[in-house]
């Protein structure tokens, strides 16, 4: 008895109250990206855009924390100088930071 009567109740407002139901849905995608999904964009294209610019006497950090002199730049890899007479070779990738000129001097 109670429940056909709870079945014979509709919402008011049709399609309002739905499209009030997810608005709460949209708000998070939104939030989201803004917060999380546009910073990284901007992030990944800052470092594509640094990757590219890289010259011979650059003086950058690689992803393990070694620091170093670019000596020789191919498309895809880059040799770096870490010591003197000592050179290794990373992708372009690896470069997470260019370093201002005269940095490796004074560290």
């Amino acid at each position: 008895m109670f429940i056909s009567e709870a079945f014979a109740q509709t919402a008011s407002g049709g399609i309002e109250s739905q499209m009030m139901g997810l608005l709460p849905i949209v708000l998070m995608f939104v939030l989201l990206y803004f917060l999380m999904i546009r910073p990284q964009m901007k992030r990944s294209k800052e470092h594509r855009t640094m990757t590219e610019s890289l010259t011979k006497g650059d003086e950058v950090v690689c992803a393990g924390g070694m620091l170093g002199r670019i000596t020789k730049v191919t498309d895809a890899y880059i040799t770096v100088e870490i010591a003197a007479n000592t050179e290794i070779v990373v992708q372009r990738a690896a470069i997470s930071t260019m370093l201002p000129k005269g940095t490796l001097k004074s560290v």
